[in-house]
């Protein structure tokens, strides 16, 4: 574990690094400014952030696999590095109905480990999402709703909690994510830092996590960390091409990255380079290896210079990522 807890530690140090907890349709994310206070924390155990907005902490664990992927979006590209658990070794409560942990005792900080937790029980394998209050009259209120889904008709849980504001707490085999911020109202917009969401609909189909992300089969994503993306900030804002961040994720795809997938994708930068023409290379055949090769023209088109795109790569481009012949791609995100 020394050499992954030194690059994770690396990761939390930097204020661009962005990190979710969760399921597909639970998710905290947090993230921080530069100039924003925070407090570093590392012992041989854990990992830990923590600001004025929320809180991060990542565990030590010893089956921990960092996995390094990319993955389209309408007009590029994202990446991240999912931290996963092998699926018999991830798995939290699992409760369905709303659940009263008691005081706690694991919060980041202090003054939070008195406060009472509540699983809201969302029956996901790898995460228990909870809330977390020392209002004796939102304490009351949850009390009164134990033992009932929050979507339950005759429950009043949701209500209380989106009047009250509770802290979130998101929480896995590999560390949580704490969000002090309020929940933003039905119609408002997430909050920069931070945040929450969780999306019933989603959450009914039981996934793990997104079709879209190319994980080995029987691996968990128990956290994700999501480096600075090269034409996207942390917020999801766009920006000029940055060619360091671009080699740094490169770097990382080859260190946790699928091999294969990565092969793939040095062949058809190669080919473009030489000047080789679509129709030379082998059509790849199945979702992953077109969605590979997409990626990498796209990032061939972004790292050109000059206005006018290689003969070559036009070619390719027209071949494999022409905008009326595109898959179902991922929302972007970091």
């Amino acid at each position: 574990m020394t050499g992954l807890a030194d690059f994770l530690a690396e990761q939390a140090a930097d204020s661009e690094v962005a990190w979710s907890l969760g399921t597909f349709g639970a998710i905290a994310e947090f993230t921080r400014h530069a100039d924003e206070a925070a407090t570093l924390d590392r012992d041989d155990r854990m990992i830990s952030v923590v600001t004025p907005r929320g809180a991060l902490r990542i565990d030590a664990h010893a089956a921990l696999r960092p996995i390094a992927s990319e993955s389209l979006t309408k007009e590029s590209w994202s990446h991240r590095v999912a931290l996963c658990l092998p699926r018999d070794a991830c798995a939290m409560s699992r409760r369905t109905v709303l659940a009263e942990i008691g005081p706690d005792r694991a919060a980041l900080r202090a003054e939070d480990r008195d406060a009472i937790l509540f699983d809201l029980g969302l029956g996901a394998l790898q995460v228990d999402v909870c809330v977390r209050s020392r209002d004796p009259t939102v304490i009351a209120k949850l009390r009164n709703c134990a033992g009932k889904s929050i979507f339950a008709k005759d429950s009043g849980a949701l209500g209380a909690i989106l009047a009250a504001n509770p802290h979130r707490v998101f929480v896995s085999r590999v560390g949580r994510v704490e969000v002090f911020q309020p929940i933003p109202p039905p119609d408002g917009r997430s909050p920069s830092g931070p945040h929450t969401h969780v999306l019933p609909k989603l959450l009914a189909h039981g996934r793990t996590h997104a079709a879209t992300e190319p994980l080995p089969d029987g691996w968990v994503p128990c956290a994700h960390l999501y480096p600075p993306n090269p034409i996207r900030d942390k917020f999801g804002r766009s920006r000029v091409f940055q060619p360091g961040h671009h080699a740094a994720f490169q770097t990382l795809l080859t260190r946790f990255g699928d091999p294969q997938l990565l092969a793939l994708k040095q062949s058809v930068i190669a080919a473009v380079t030489a000047g080789h023409e679509p129709s030379a290379a082998a059509s790849p055949n199945d979702r992953l290896a077109r969605t590979t090769v997409r990626i990498a023209l796209r990032q061939m088109r972004q790292m050109q210079a000059s206005d006018r795109l290689s003969d070559a790569l036009a070619a390719w481009l027209s071949a494999y990522d022409r905008i009326e012949s595109q898959e179902v791609e991922e929302p972007a995100h970091h």
